[in-house]
């Protein structure tokens, strides 16, 4: 069985082919899709292929995968810190993936298969979206600013806001800058809601997403970013390294006899999941139940900035038994989980029904609703006493 390590760029790839405890052969191809097809028919059936993960790299295992034996994705920054060298050129980087794929001590990532990246890109083009909608409002407040236009007591972005916009005396220049501006938001904002729309239909389509979005805080946005970025969750063996993956574990750093020293949290991973663990976290921490509970035990001890991070951590071991098992969560409202698919169900495209009622009505029963809401605070409270049974500490012996 032959290692084949490709260094891929934007226009080619660097090849070496390692084969009985050396370089047979080393050569570029072209990251062009018939070049790379090419090149997958001219190799051999129990061949393995080596690459980095990089924005190209589902393209080149799909088109690869029919022609080998595997097609291995290697972690750059942990080959990175594994085959550090002085000399680094193309041809030394592919000679590296190869040998250290033969050798067994390849750091490899796993390939998502194609609804997984789907879902991923989706929520990627969501994100990227978000932070354009961002720009631009701080580009108009700019302009008030640079303008000497006092602040707007409500919603700047709303209609009573926008209406205020249109009477803001400025100078000609200025009032066009601010159109365009307000033309791109919208635009902007129609996109976002397509793209949410058609998030809304995947997790609504999906049971793993409508079990997240029984927890607290867990919208359907968060739920897709967290399964898009989970991918297949057997590949986690413990609640710990999924929390690991999402980079909301602390560092750790010891040496010799010296104790370990806990850092902050090592933010590796999908940021963007991490990010939307973080909202889910306060969120939670707004509504009675064992996660505020857990998130005012933290606070009191730590600050809110710390609780929402631990709190994103607990919600992520949540996440691997919820996915994990199938039993549901235990601290659901399910009048309130009803209403709430309804609602996604309405921004979907759903048409609104008429006769008789369903599950999302038992949510406007007032009895029925603080019910649930009791519920849950009676959970809070529990963990509340039993935390304080834990402080207590037994009385010292009474020296003779």
């Amino acid at each position: 069985m032959r290692s084949i390590g490709m260094d891929v760029h934007r226009s080619f790839a660097q090849v070496a082919i390692w084969d009985a405890g050396e370089i047979a052969d080393s050569f570029r191809i072209d990251m062009e899709h018939d070049a790379v097809v090419a090149f997958g028919r001219s190799l051999k059936s129990d061949d393995d292929v080596i690459l980095e993960a990089t924005g190209n790299t589902s393209a080149i295992v799909r088109l690869l995968t029919p022609f080998v034996n595997r097609v291995v994705i290697a972690n750059p920054l942990q080959v990175k810190a594994i085959a550090h060298a002085r000399v680094k050129t193309d041809k030394v980087d592919a000679k590296i993936l190869a040998q250290l794929h033969a050798a067994g001590f390849l750091p490899e990532v796993w390939a998502a298969d194609d609804d997984t990246l789907h879902l991923r890109r989706l929520v990627s083009e969501r994100d990227a979206t978000v932070r354009s909608i961002r720009r631009v409002k701080s580009r108009v407040q700019a302009i008030l600013h640079a303008n000497l236009v006092p602040k707007y007591a409500g919603h700047l972005f709303g209609k009573g806001g926008r209406k205020w916009l249109d009477k803001v005396p400025l100078p000609k220049s200025e009032r066009d800058l601010l159109g365009r501006h307000l033309d791109e938001l919208d635009w902007l904002v129609h996109k976002l809601e397509k793209l949410e729309k058609d998030l809304i239909r995947i997790s609504l389509d999906d049971p793993q997403a409508r079990k997240l979005m029984s927890v607290a805080g867990i919208s359907s946005v968060i739920a897709t970013a967290v399964i898009a970025s989970i991918g297949d969750i057997s590949r986690f063996q413990t609640p710990q390294k999924l929390a690991s993956y999402f980079g909301l574990t602390p560092r750790i750093r010891q040496s010799g006899e010296r104790g370990a020293i806990h850092g902050r949290i090592s933010k590796q991973g999908n940021a963007t999941a991490r990010t939307m663990l973080i909202e889910a976290a306060w969120s939670a921490a707004s509504v009675p139940g064992p996660l505020r509970a857990f998130f005012l035990r933290i606070k009191n001890r730590k600050g809110a900035n710390v609780a929402a991070v631990a709190t994103a951590r607990k919600i992520a071991n949540l996440i691997w038994h919820l996915l994990n098992k199938d039993a549901p969560y235990q601290w659901a409202r399910p009048a309130f989980v009803a209403m709430k698919m309804r609602k996604l169900e309405l921004r979907a495209g759903a048409p609104k029904a008429h006769g008789k009622a369903g599950p999302g009505r038992d949510y406007w029963i007032k009895e029925l609703r603080h019910r649930e809401m009791e519920l849950v605070a009676n959970a809070e409270a529990s963990y509340a006493k039993m935390v304080e049974a834990w402080r207590e500490k037994p009385p010292k012996p009474q020296k003779n």
